[in-house]
């Protein structure tokens, strides 16, 4: 019996924030803690632009975790809108 996969077509979702630069390494290693969920690249240390790329189904989890971070911890996090 052979496997067989399926791929769903689904990408991931692109979100831009800007954060405090001194946070960058900690919103990364606490967003790609969670295995496959998100993960953080930043696109100018100068002005601490982040992307975060989100998995497909994750998306609520990620705005979660990212209130969470910035309610309870006192994280600056802010969305920047889209063009």
């Amino acid at each position: 019996m052979a496997f067989q996969s399926t791929i769903i077509n689904q990408q991931s979702s692109i979100r831009l924030f800007h954060v405090d630069r001194k946070e960058i390494s900690y919103l990364r290693f606490t967003l790609e803690s969670y295995d496959g969920m998100a993960v953080v690249t930043t696109l100018d240390p100068h002005i601490a632009l982040i992307e975060i790329s989100i998995a497909p189904g994750c998306e609520e989890t990620v705005f979660e975790l990212l209130n969470s971070l910035k309610n309870e911890e006192g994280l600056k996090i802010e969305k920047v809108p889209k063009d």
